[in-house]
């Protein structure tokens, strides 16, 4: 028998294990490797080159059209778009959202059948860098709705009813959002408290949810929710799309920070809220594999709006290292100032390379992207935050002085400092990167926990470990001799790549393919040496991916300097820029390498030890704390909202 109608009975937050939290969000994540990954690949030390290069191209169709609009998002960007009246008002004009629904950008990865532009995810991503560049607060409300909102799980897990219902509005005239994060739930989804309690054909929704990104002036959100199980529901985190103006929704408050200052963001309370069953995607207990999943391509916006961070930052060191001088000359020449200028150059190439190439593999569908979408979003937020500090540095005071003030005081108004505060979530959105790291760690050490996984599983029987540890006598016995000598180690190994004229940069690629393989030799010795521990060594695992994304960032910068050889457009430079690159990132990988096992990780530990037991609380004494008054998480008691509804849809 269902619950009364107006009694749903609202479970608490559970209290779970660490161990019983990491099943959850080992539940969620794929479990098979279907498709080839180069990134998946290059952690187990086998470098397939030929997974990314010739590097894949889009079919002249989607070029034609993705062009086509780019160029009338570059007219509206420049004719309706003002950044700084988006900063000074912490608002993006109504008339601005009006005006991109007109243009279709709400629509641009949605199917043309249901009203959308159809775009790849190549072109997606680069409408997204350039209305990035015009104002991170626009970037930042078209990705949410599109790379996590509801159009893209609906498209991978959606019936074809829901798609005929939402898609058509969510292409012209819907925000939608996406609602997983909890005051006391961030990357641990084990512990989500808001509940979805089925009574007859539908559920009644009740928690509080933080940081809605579109929350505000949302149309539709996707909401995570933990069913309970009863008869005839196997019960779990399931996803829904709810009606924002459905009777129980209230955006409480709308969020402001330190940067993206236009962003609608708010506290989004549940009471007693009725959702159609049939506005459930997937089935019950399939929320975390579906925002897992979406997340797989969706992870691309970030690093593509860094790329346009990067090719303005540039253009803004040009221009103004060749005005501003120091004893006598452009400070470009000073050698210090030039290599931030360089590094800039240098890593946007990259990431440009980076981003487009994942996109066209998601696009192709041939291989898995997981490692490598992920991979682009770590690697993105950190180059990304260090190119926009390197031009604050660059521009010296100037840097840190506001677009506002410089203008007052008859000087170009660069919003450098802006720039800098808006790309600081980075770091944060859609998955820290800390937890990136332990992420794609994972993923990375997949093939070995699906060999030996049981032999360090403490719950695991005598019986498993010893069928695993046949496993895994076989497995190593096969790989381990392939990481002992490589293509690497061949002179004239990937001559194509040292062209006549041009630097070499098969010497980078044989670094790459040497690289990796010490990398895997790196891995395995550290699961041979912590064994069941290996997952609390985490800054080991967070330098293991970090050397991964660097190689990665060379292969990616290689290939992309081959192709526009190839196509004739700056191949010389663009060989220039890729040789400057893998340069940089060898030194980069190589002081990773050492950090690996010379490294103060256990004297860190017992800093901290310290500092949580009290130890070292007279260090703390001689300042006054400037923070106000109230509890370091907000209450989220489920029930009726006792402050005022900020929802602000923009019609």
């Amino acid at each position: 028998m269902s619950a009364p109608h107006n009694t749903p009975q609202v479970p608490r937050a559970p209290k779970v294990t660490e161990r019983e939290a990491r099943r959850v969000a080992e539940a969620a994540r794929e479990q098979d490797w279907r498709k080839p990954s180069f990134a998946k690949e290059l952690f187990l030390g086998r470098f397939r080159l030929d997974l990314i290069h010739p590097h894949p191209l889009p079919p002249p169709d989607d070029i034609r059209r993705g062009e086509e609009f780019l160029a009338r998002l570059r007219t509206f960007c420049e004719t309706h778009v003002d950044s700084a009246r988006i900063e000074r008002e912490a608002r993006i004009p109504d008339e601005v959202i009006a005006g991109l629904k007109e243009l279709g950008a709400l629509g641009m990865k949605i199917e043309t059948k249901y009203g959308g532009l159809g775009l790849t995810q190549v072109y997606y991503n680069k409408a997204l860098a350039l209305v990035g560049s015009a104002s991170p607060a626009i970037g930042a409300l078209l990705s949410a709705h599109q790379s996590i909102g509801v159009p893209q799980p609906l498209k991978i897990f959606g019936t074809q009813e829901q798609k005929d219902v939402f898609l058509p509005r969510l292409a012209t005239t819907a925000i939608s959002a996406f609602l997983l994060t909890e005051p006391d739930v961030g990357s641990d989804p084990a512990r989500l408290a808001t509940s979805a309690v089925p009574d007859g054909p539908d559920y009644v929704l009740d928690g509080v949810k933080l940081w809605t990104t579109n929350g505000v002036v949302a149309d539709l959100l996707v909401v995570m929710a933990r069913v309970p199980v009863s008869e005839g529901h196997p019960g779990g985190i399931t996803a829904f799309v709810v009606e924002a103006d459905a009777p129980g929704v209230t955006v409480e408050h709308r969020n402001a920070f330190m940067g993206l200052r236009g962003i609608e963001n708010g506290v989004t309370r549940f009471h007693r809220v009725r959702v159609p069953g049939a506005c459930r995607i997937g089935p019950e207990g399939a929320g975390l594999k579906i925002a897992l999943t979406t997340l797989n391509t969706g992870r691309l916006s970030l690093p593509a709006m860094c790329v346009g961070v990067g090719k303005w930052s540039l253009k803004i060191a040009r221009e103004w290292s060749a005005v501003r001088e120091q004893w006598g000359r452009p400070v470009a020449k000073h050698e210090a100032v030039g290599a931030k200028i360089s590094f800039i150059a240098a890593t946007t190439f990259a990431l440009e390379a980076i981003v487009d190439l994942s996109s066209q593999m998601a696009d192709e569908d041939r291989n898995d992207i997981r490692i490598e979408a992920a991979l682009a979003k770590l690697y993105g937020s950190e180059t990304g935050w260090l190119i926009a500090d390197e031009l604050v540095q660059i521009r010296g005071g100037r840097g840190f002085e506001t677009a506002a003030s410089l203008a007052a005081r008859g000087e170009r108004a660069v919003p450098a400092e802006q720039m800098l505060r808006d790309m600081r979530i980075n770091r944060i959105f859609e998955g820290s990167t800390e937890i990136m790291h332990l992420l794609i760690a994972r993923e990375a050490v997949d093939a070995h926990l699906k060999v030996a996984g049981d032999i360090i599983d403490p719950d695991k029987p005598l019986s498993a470990k010893a069928r695993a540890g046949a496993n895994a006598a076989g497995f190593y016995a096969r790989w381990l001799p392939k990481l002992v000598a490589g293509p690497g180690q061949l002179p004239r190994t990937y001559a194509e790549f040292h062209p006549a004229g041009h630097r070499d940069l098969s010497g980078h690629l044989r670094y790459v393919e040497r690289a990796s393989r010490r990398l895997a030799r790196s891995t395995f010795y550290a699961m041979s040496r912590w064994q069941g521990r290996m997952e609390t060594k985490q800054g080991f695992l967070g330098r293991i991916v970090d050397i991964g994304a660097e190689l990665f960032a060379m292969s990616a910068a290689c290939v992309r300097a081959e192709y526009l050889r190839g196509t004739g457009e700056h191949g010389r430079e663009a060989y220039q820029l890729a040789d400057a690159f893998c340069h940089q990132a060898r030194i980069r990988v190589q002081e990773l390498f050492t950090r690996l096992w010379s490294n103060t990780d256990d004297l860190d530990r017992r800093v901290v030890d310290g500092v949580l037991s009290g130890t070292y609380t007279w260090l703390e004494e001689g300042v006054v704390d400037p923070s106000g008054e109230g509890p370091w998480i907000a209450d989220a008691t489920p029930g009726p909202s006792a402050r005022e509804n900020q929802h602000r849809p923009v019609r």
